[in-house]
């Protein structure tokens, strides 16, 4: 018997990365998954892939997409907000545009979702909530990622916030925050990067102690531990896992 044998998952940014790493890891041990991204194509090919992963186009920025998404699926038993994006620079190469786009799509997504999915948990008896963040937060500080990592602390906040709000009542939130992971979204931005991409994407593994990034797969183990029971005394967490870039 799987971890997960008879729960009930939703999760965004399902099409590539940790997203559908953590729904095929989810899958494989026994949850129904319900598995979303903004990419039909994404969608598509996981479902070519999973038949048994119930996929659908979700655009985690357009609230009656998600309460109609919430409507749809019901209650589940673990919600996964793994939608985000990286904005690159300092504070000022940040204009109010980008600084409004990160917030919508890496915290205002999540508050939509539990806004969306928590009431059905309630009635339920609970859940696991469980929100992609970073160690670009306030657990350090790194260069050139200024709104995404005021972004990604005010994800730990919301986290918290909901953990305290919820936790006598069977709902449990916690944070992952992952350091550098080897995913096509990490390979599109060393590829924009100036100069040479050996050396760009050198740098990127230089940070981690390690001598390497993690592989999605790495962070969706953690994923469905969080989801699991084996976690049920775990809420509030903020939990750290990226090769110890940030010792």
């Amino acid at each position: 018997m799987g971890r997960l044998e008879g729960k009930i998952a939703f999760i965004t940014a399902a099409g590539q990365g940790i997203g559908r790493a953590t729904a095929v890891a989810y899958l494989a041990e026994g949850a129904r998954v319900h598995a979303t991204d903004i990419s039909a194509r994404l969608m598509d090919e996981l479902k070519d892939e999973h038949p048994a992963i119930e996929t659908a186009v979700l655009d985690v920025r357009d609230s009656n997409a998600v309460r109609q998404a919430a409507a749809r699926t019901g209650a589940v038993d673990v919600l996964f907000n793994c939608a985000g994006y990286v904005h690159a620079g300092t504070i000022l190469d940040c204009d109010e545009e980008a600084w409004d786009r990160s917030f919508d799509i890496n915290v205002k997504s999540m508050w939509r979702t539990a806004q969306a999915f928590l009431p059905a948990m309630l009635a339920a008896g609970g859940g696991s909530v469980i929100n992609m963040s970073s160690c670009a937060s306030s657990i350090k500080g790194a260069p050139n990622r200024a709104v995404y990592s005021a972004t990604k602390a005010a994800v730990l906040g919301l986290t918290k916030s909901i953990a305290a709000d919820f936790c006598e009542r069977g709902i449990r939130c916690n944070a992952i925050c992952p350091g550098t992971v080897d995913t096509p979204s990490l390979e599109e931005r060393i590829r924009a990067l100036a100069g040479d991409y050996q050396d760009n994407r050198s740098a990127f593994v230089a940070r981690q102690k390690m001598g390497r990034l993690a592989t999605a797969e790495e962070i969706a183990h953690l994923a469905v531990y969080l989801g699991s029971d084996e976690s049920a005394f775990c809420t509030g967490g903020a939990y750290v896992i990226d090769g110890g870039w940030s010792l």
